[in-house]
Formats: C-alpha cells, structure tokens, sequence
C-alpha cells in the first residue's frame, strides 16, 4: 500500500514544527505549488502555504497526504492489487477512521509523534477531527472547517445520488473498468456526479448573480443551445473527468457517508470530549451544504473551542477554499508567530515533489 504526500519547509530536529493539512473530496497533496506534471491546477490552498504565507514554511513543515482510496498517488480502486489487476470493485469499504489511521502510519513513517497544528475542510475537516479524537497526544491545536460531527441525512442524500449517476453509466462495468482502452470508463456518470455536487458546492446567489439566465454565448437554450450556468458544469464535469477515478470518488463518498464521531464512543458528546487541543472551528455563512448549526454543534461540545467563526463568503460551502484571506487569521490563532516559533535552525525552502512512502494498513490490504 502506498500513501502520497508533498511536503514544504525543513522539519526541525526536535520535530515539533509539523502542520498536517487534509484535503476535501477531490482534492489531493497537492496543496501549493505551481501546476505540473500530474498536477494540471496550482495547488488547492497555495495561498495559506509558503514562505511568509499563514503557513509559513520558513518556519514551519506542512504535510499533505492523498487519502487512502484516492487516486493521485495513494492506494486506490485504480491500483494494482498484489495479483497485478486494479482493485476495482474489490477494493474494500473505507471509514475516514480507517483513512485517518493509515495518517498515522504515514507520521510515524516521518517520525512526526505530535502535530503542532491538524487542519482540514469538508471531508478534511472530518479527518482532522477523528484525528483529534483517536489520538489527542499527537495534536498540539486544530483547526476545522467546513465540517461535521457526523454525515447527515441530506449530505449522505446528495452524496448517494452521486454514487447511483456512477454506478449507472454503461462504463461503470460493476467498479470493473480499469482495464478498458481510455475513454471507455464512467466518465459521463462522473460528469453528471460532478455537476450535483457542484451545485451544491456554490450559493444559489452566486449562480444567480453570475449566470442568472443568461444564455451561453452563440448558443440558444431553446434551440439545443445551453444557458450559460450549464456551461459552467459541463466545465466543472470535463475537469474532474479528465482528473479523478470515478471507483475513487464513490470509495471516498461513501466513506464520508460513515464519519459519525460518535460512533462506538459513546456518542457525539461523549467522543468530542476527548479533544484536548485548542481548537478553532469555522462556518461559511452561505454555506447550504454543511450549514452552520453543524459548525455550532462542535464549538459547544470541544473543550477547547469556544464559538464557531463565521467566514464571509459568496461563494457557499467552497468559501472554505477561496477565503484564503479570512482563513489565515485563524491559522495565526493556533499557530504562534514564525519568529517566536523558531523551531529550525535551518534555512527551509519551498519543495513541491510529492514523495511516496508505505505505511501500515488498519483493514489489512496487502502491501
């Protein structure tokens, strides 16, 4: 098994300068940098991550890791398994505690025993709070977004119906399709996932104000022509499809489906009390898909937090990523700054070369 991560900055010898930064649904490791090889898009949180940025890798060294199921480098439904076939649909079901374990197999592989900060947004946030639960020793501070306690009944609505247009198209072959010629998997059911979620990623504000009914240019909607908002997700679609898994993005929504923190812990009360870091946790105010009594619900019950912050944001639930300016404040709340920090005594640069190391796995995939 495989886990792929970036890293930047230097860790320090007594390595307490280690941020852990967990991505969303589609993302991958690639959290900054510029686009490249295997990366066609600059890095999702460029902004945050950097030299003299809210993370600033003069100082500190920031790990982003693919999630186990993904396909950007880390074991996934696309991989070989050990008879050399992809996996497909024998790939086995995962939970984000699964996903967080093998997390921490990848920080004792780094020989990281404590993260001075764990920070993640929507499916990252849940990850960073089982981190948070299943391990309190090894988070100095934490930093949610975005996210939940547990999935609920309309969140795992949306995601399953993103499952079912996946599962089918024609090219779906049972989770079978790896092995086909190029352009002969679920791409469309994919397609029509991506536009579903999409919708639910952005304010119906800001479709409103951007596309209104606006038709798309040189085209007629009454005459096999497309308003302009269906222009902008058949965008959306062709880029996830020319850059995702479609096995993936079912093994990972499907994982989100089961995060309840609560689960076997005595329940939401009872699993959250466990946490011992400072804790910031934040909303988007127009944010329709994870609403902000969920961000309510985990202020009041982590000791360490004391309200939700609110981010200001056109954009709904993907405010979580563009409102870089208003995220960077609450890094500073958790993170003291660089030049009191000092934790190296080198000089750090800047890397973006995603390395790959194995790591032990929870459900015991073979290596």
């Amino acid at each position: 098994m495989r886990v792929a991560y970036e890293a930047w900055g230097a860790l320090a010898p007594d390595r307490s300068n280690a941020v852990l930064v967990l991505h969303a649904l589609t993302g991958d490791s690639h959290a900054a940098g510029t686009a490249g090889p295997g990366h066609p898009s600059p890095g999702w949180w460029d902004a945050l991550i950097g030299p003299g940025r809210a993370l600033d890798t003069d100082c500190w060294f920031v790990v982003a890791p693919n999630v186990l199921g993904g396909c950007q480098g880390s074991t996934g439904p696309a991989s070989a398994a050990p008879d050399g076939r992809p996996w497909g649909s024998r790939f086995p079901f995962l939970t984000q505690r699964d996903q967080t374990a093998v997390e921490a197999g990848l920080a004792d592989t780094l020989g990281i025993e404590r993260w001075a900060l764990v920070v993640g947004g929507s499916m990252g946030g849940m990850r960073a709070l089982e981190w948070a639960v299943s391990y309190p020793d090894r988070v100095g501070a934490l930093l949610l977004l975005a996210t939940t306690a547990q999935a609920s009944a309309e969140q795992i609505a949306w995601t399953s119906v993103q499952a079912q247009a996946i599962r089918s198209d024609p090219g779906w072959h049972g989770g079978d399709y790896h092995h086909l010629p190029p352009g002969r998997g679920p791409h469309l059911g994919l397609g029509i996932a991506r536009r579903t979620a999409q919708v639910t990623y952005r304010a119906e504000s800001e479709l409103r104000e951007r596309f209104g009914r606006t038709a798309q240019a040189g085209e007629h909607p009454w005459h096999d022509g497309r308003y302009a908002v269906e222009s902008y997700l058949d965008h959306q679609a062709a880029k996830l499809a020319r850059r995702f898994d479609a096995g993936s993005y079912v093994v990972l929504g499907e994982a989100m489906n089961s995060h309840d923190i609560g689960r076997d812990r005595g329940g939401t009360a009872s699993a959250l009390a466990r946490i011992t870091a400072p804790t910031v946790v934040a909303a988007v105010d127009s944010d329709r898909l994870y609403p902000l009594t969920q961000q309510q619900e985990l202020a009041a019950l982590i000791p360490g937090a004391d309200r939700p912050r609110v981010l200001h944001s056109a954009c709904g639930h993907d405010g979580f990523l563009l409102e870089t300016a208003q995220v960077a404040p609450l890094v500073a709340e958790l993170l003291p700054p660089a030049a009191a920090s000092g934790p190296s005594q080198r000089t750090p640069r800047l890397t973006a070369s995603a390395e790959r190391r194995r790591s032990i796995s929870p459900m015991g995939l073979p290596e």
